[in-house]
């Protein structure tokens, strides 16, 4: 680009010309001349040049640079840790490490990025940074939460009489060999399925209650809905001592044990049915109450089903947090080490409970049930998730096989009752149209 910029100035110049014809007078006419100039420019700079777009960053590739960084991060931190641990503090512990090595591997992480990148991309790799580690604890802890049960109770998963026999014949100095936890799992089985037998039911309902109908009355339901939800299990169990087993002369067993889970399950059951049912679009309503179905048809045949995944995660969710109680089976159904597969008479234990009071002994072998107890209460949760899974997990409109059997059985059944309705009718005589005959006039009238 030149210093230099040419401009034009306008110059008015009066000149004479010839007069007009008839006239002495010369006219005088107005001309512009025009004159060029120059004016400086003063030179622009790189830096006051205007710059392009700037150039994405490309933030989902891993460069080798980017895993030389995060291990030099990894090793710094845990060797400041460490000399943090052995030599200066006091502390021990694995979460006290972490604690203290993460925060020092973000600083490290930081330090070493900033010697190669803006502060743009610097800010973006330590919050992806922050967001990856904390991934990486919960997933860790949550994997340590399922192994360490696993490892303690190692020695006695694997034994058979673990699985078919009861506490009844075996002490706390007694081996491995002996004893197991069949009365637990027989008693978390039975109060589970009774508990579920009672809140499913009235769970839906009401969720269904709630979204379906206004007033005072659905307000106060949902207010007391979701104080519910932070009830204590012990209140429960207290509450269903008082009313069964007290007033109304029901022994402490398995189904007193269970009405008191189910009231720690309701509310969940209801929350969760009641935000899924929400999602389901008002159109599907709406075009079920204008084909003329009521409000009641609509709810079971079109609500329901759009939303059978979601509620069979608001089951889970039931089932998960009833599963674990033990208050309320120790206050509604006592403790026994005797199999019983009645509950409504006698005492009946579950797994839950039977894990607290092995590990309350101070005897290594108890401990060792009461872990393995842990794992198979896992593996019961776990199977009762795939269970859930497999019988109402499907999305809406998207069929079973069995399903898709009984449709087309029910279409193949609609037109043959269709066929023989329209055979009837063709068959069936028509009625003859009576002769056409003119108005009569009313009397008075001339035609």
């Amino acid at each position: 680009m030149s210093t230099m910029e040419q401009g034009a100035v306008g110059q008015e110049v009066t000149q004479p010309v010839a007069a007009l014809p008839g006239s002495t007078q010369p006219v005088a006419v107005r001309q512009e001349t025009v004159a060029t100039v120059t004016v400086p420019v003063p030179h622009q700079t790189e830096q006051q040049r205007p710059r392009g777009p700037e150039a994405r960053r490309d933030t989902r590739s891993l460069r080798p640079a980017d895993v030389v960084t995060v291990i030099g991060a990894l090793c710094a931190a845990a060797a400041m840790t460490g000399l943090l641990f052995d030599q200066i503090a006091p502390f021990s512990g694995v979460v006290g490490f972490v604690a203290i090595a993460f925060p020092l591997f973000l600083a490290v992480y930081a330090l070493l990025v900033s010697l190669e990148n803006d502060a743009l991309a610097i800010r973006d790799k330590l919050v992806s940074a922050l967001l990856h580690g904390i991934m990486v604890m919960t997933i860790g802890a949550l994997f340590w939460i399922i192994l360490y049960p696993v490892l303690k109770g190692w020695g006695v998963i694997w034994n058979g009489n673990f699985y078919t026999e009861d506490m009844s014949n075996a002490g706390t100095l007694d081996p491995l060999e002996l004893g197991g936890i069949l009365h637990a799992m027989v008693g978390t089985l039975e109060q589970i399925t009774i508990a579920l037998v009672i809140t499913v039911p009235l769970g839906l309902t009401t969720a269904v209650f709630l979204n379906e109908t206004r007033g005072v009355f659905t307000r106060v339901v949902r207010t007391v809905v979701e104080a519910m939800t932070a009830l204590p299990s012990i209140i429960a169990g207290l509450f269903v001592y008082a009313s069964l087993i007290l007033l109304l002369g029901f022994t402490r067993s398995g189904f007193a044990a269970a009405c008191a889970i189910s009231i720690m399950m309701l509310p969940i059951m209801i929350r969760a049915a009641d935000v899924v049912i929400r999602l389901v679009p008002s159109s599907l309503r709406e075009a079920s109450l204008a084909m003329g179905a009521g409000q009641l048809r609509t709810a079971w045949h079109v609500v329901l089903p759009t939303a059978r995944s979601g509620l069979t995660t608001s089951v889970l969710l039931a089932t998960a947090r009833g599963v674990g109680e033990t208050s309320p089976v120790l206050i509604a159904a006592g403790f026994t080490p005797y199999l019983n597969f009645d509950p409504f008479n006698d005492a009946q234990v579950s797994l839950p409970l039977a894990t607290y009071q092995m590990v309350s002994s101070s005897e290594d072998t108890m401990k060792t049930r009461a872990f393995g107890a842990a794992v198979v209460l896992l593996v019961l949760v776990l199977v009762l998730f795939v269970l859930a899974r497999l019988l109402g997990g499907r999305e809406a409109g998207n069929l079973s096989a069995g399903q898709l059997r009984r449709r087309k059985r029910a279409s193949a059944h609609d037109r043959e009752r269709f066929i023989e309705a329209a055979t009837r009718r063709a068959a069936r005589p028509q009625p003859t149209p009576p002769p056409w005959s003119p108005p009569q006039q009313p009397q008075g009238e001339s035609a």
